[in-house]
């Protein structure tokens, strides 16, 4: 018979992968909401789509499916404090939000207005694995600027790792 891993040792294996951290949020007719995270990746490029990892225990779990959109605002070294807003440290979202600037898609989906690059995603699939949701979206807009370095968290520190200006060529 196997052992099963435990919690902790996951969490603390997992806190060794570097990850980007970005703020997801979400804005229709059940409202405005937002979170942290870092477990969001690419999934396909046809249909362009990507994935996003959220709590189930989050109280803004139905925002998120009642509004079917989220977006996915990948953050900078200069984001830091708004990274610990969206996470937790302050509890009102009108707060949240009032600590930047927003841009609004087309959608109504709100971008972050000096965010590496967002993604505006309809919802498509959603799935409960264990204690989170992973939401499936299609991407349908992005906006993105040339510079600006992304902020990353690696064992559980935000941490900078110097790059070239930009990533994209000629």
């Amino acid at each position: 018979m196997e052992e099963q891993l435990s919690k902790t040792e996951f969490r603390n294996a997992m806190a060794r992968v570097c990850a980007p951290v970005n703020v997801i949020t979400t804005n229709g007719p059940a409202g405005r909401g937002g979170f942290t995270a870092t477990a969001m990746c690419s999934v396909t490029d046809e249909p362009p789509t990507l994935l996003v990892c959220m709590n189930s225990r989050s109280t803004q779990t139905a925002l998120f499916f009642e509004n079917r959109r989220f977006c996915v605002n990948v953050l900078t070294q200069e984001h830091k404090e708004l990274a610990g807003y969206f996470a937790g440290q302050r509890e009102d979202m009108d707060d949240r939000y009032a600590a930047a600037e927003w841009i609004d898609f087309r959608s109504g989906s709100q971008a972050l207005s000096d965010a590496i690059v967002s993604f505006d995603c309809r919802l498509t699939e959603a799935r409960l694995v264990g204690t989170h949701h992973i939401f499936i979206g299609e991407v349908m807009d992005i906006r993105s600027r040339r510079d600006g370095h992304a902020l990353l968290y690696f064992d559980r520190n935000y941490v900078h790792v110097p790059t070239q200006s930009g990533s994209f060529g000629g």
